[in-house]
This record gives structure tokens, C-alpha cells and sequence, in this order.
């Protein structure tokens, strides 16, 4: 466990850009092979759209991570975080850690996201793709990984992460989220015995079902127990699944990049209660 905690103390960016593009490449190269569903449409430009907001992300996460830094140091130095008073093995220390960073900066956030018109119309981005594969994983408008990265900060400072737990978190994050948005077919019992533990395929595609209450489930991205807990967890068999969101259903509004960073500033659409937008 020391030596995994050594490496992410000096994690180079190199490896954290391998972390994040190779682990979309294998899911999507494994897509091919056991799709969920066999799309028809223009993959590599779909990949296309949802690349270039992963970009805005990785642009948006480095400009502010200085504020990450600056709140697990000064928790630790002031001893106000949640690991610093828990005398704990070092490999329960990890556990505890990435749940509860989990629990804050990607449920917590997520919930709300949902839960609040101007933050939902940011996140609504995400939502609006009717093609999710492993590209879809960071598809996010700039707006939203802003206060994303915020909640993320403020889960630090909480728990008292020190760099290299945040450094563990965000890989494994961003990997688990590439695989659970991926388009890939599990077998049934491997897939349910798993989403007991983590967010397994099979849960978050229900997540990104057209309408409610099914998008409003399901918000975990590493652990499933969250949503367990909390009582937002639901099933929903894959072949009854429509992905995008009910007001924005057509292409020139969900596939359209200029409409995709406006839709934020557009008028709030109320659930359409699973019908199609034909707007």
C-alpha cells in the first residue's frame, strides 16, 4: 500500500494524461466487442463533441488546482480535517478517504446538481447525450466542472486529504467513471454483485434514462452505497432505457456544440414527463 501511496505523492501529469485518455481508449476499444447496444451512429464524432468538453475540463482543473493544494494543506496544518483526528491503518485510511470524497465531491454535488434550475441547466450538458459510451464519462460544460471543482475542494477541507489521497481519487474517479458510462455488456450477475460495491454499468445507465424518476437516481460514481443510503437507488432492465434528456431531444439541440455552451443561458425547460421535445 506504501508504494501505491508513494507513486501518487510524485504522480507526474504525463501519467495522470495516460490515467485519463488510455482508460477512455480501452473502454472504448472494448465497446466494439460486447456493446450494450449497437448504436448506429458516427462514433468518432460523437467522441469528437464530448472530447472537446473534456478538454475544457482538464483546462478549467488545472488553471484551479492550486485551490485543492491550498485546502488539504491547510486542513492538515490546522488539524481540522476528518482524517487527521482518526488513527487509522494506513490502507483504512485510503478507504475511509475515498469514500468520503466520494460522498462529497461527486454525490453530493451530483444530487444538487439536480436538485437546483440554474445548477441542472449546467449539468442538463451532460445528460443530453443519446449515444453514452465511454466519452461520455467528461462530457460537462465548462460552468459545471467549475462548481464541480469547487464541492471537490470543499471535500478536502472536510476530510483532511492530503495530495496524494486527491491525486488517488481523481484517477480512480475518472476510471470508474469511464467504465460505467461505457458501452459495454456485463453479464447480469457479475454486474449486480458489483453494484453492490461500486457503480457498476448496468446502475448508472438507468441514471441517464430520458426521463424522471429514473435521471434523478443513481448519482454515485465510485460507490454504490451512497445511493443505497440515501434512498436514490433504482433499477431499470437495459432494454427499456432511452438515453438524453426529455426537453432536449433533437440533434440540433443535444449534438450541436454552440447550442451545447448556450443551453445554460437559456430559459429553464420543466420535465416534459418522458415525452420528446419536438421544439
Amino acid at each position: 500500500m506504501q508504494s501505491i501511496v508513494n507513486y501518487f505523492e510524485t504522480i507526474s501529469t504525463l501519467h495522470r494524461s495516460l490515467i485519463l485518455f488510455g482508460g477512455m481508449l480501452f473502454f472504448y476499444i472494448v465497446e466494439y466487442a460486447v456493446p450494450l447496444f449497437k448504436f448506429k451512429y458516427n462514433k468518432p464524432s460523437h467522441a469528437g463533441v464530448n472530447l472537446l468538453f473534456t478538454f475544457t475540463t482538464i483546462i478549467i482543473n488545472f488553471l484551479l488546482a492550486f485551490a485543492i493544494v491550498f485546502a488539504g494543506d491547510f486542513s492538515i496544518s490546522n488539524n481540522i480535517g476528518i482524517l487527521t483526528h482518526l488513527a487509522l491503518p494506513l490502507w483504512a485510511n485510503v478507504v475511509v478517504g475515498l469514500m468520503l470524497l466520494d460522498l462529497i465531491g461527486a454525490y453530493t454535488v451530483h444530487l444538487v446538481e439536480h436538485k437546483v434550475k440554474w445548477m441542472w441547466k449546467f449539468h442538463l450538458i451532460h445528460h443530453s447525450d443519446t449515444h453514452i459510451d465511454a466519452t461520455s464519462a467528461n462530457r460537462h460544460h465548462p460552468g459545471e466542472s467549475v462548481f464541480r471543482l469547487i464541492f471537490t475542494v470543499v471535500a478536502v477541507a472536510i476530510v483532511g486529504a492530503p495530495v496524494w489521497l486527491v491525486m488517488m481519487y481523481q484517477s480512480v474517479s475518472v476510471v470508474l467513471s469511464q467504465f460505467n458510462h461505457a458501452n459495454i455488456k456485463l453479464p447480469k450477475v457479475i454486474d449486480k454483485a458489483m453494484s453492490w460495491i461500486i457503480v457498476s454499468p448496468d446502475m448508472h445507465k438507468v441514471h441517464h434514462h430520458f426521463s424522471q424518476p429514473y435521471t434523478d437516481s443513481n448519482y454515485g460514481n465510485i460507490f454504490s452505497i451512497w445511493d443505497r443510503i440515501f434512498g436514490t437507488f433504482k433499477t431499470l432492465s437495459a432494454n427499456k432505457i432511452t438515453y438524453g434528456i426529455d426537453t432536449h431531444m433533437q440533434p440540433k439541440e443535444n449534438d450541436a456544440i454552440g447550442n451545447l455552451f448556450a443551453i445554460p443561458f437559456q430559459p429553464y425547460r420543466p420535465p416534459q414527463g418522458g415525452k420528446f421535445n419536438e421544439n
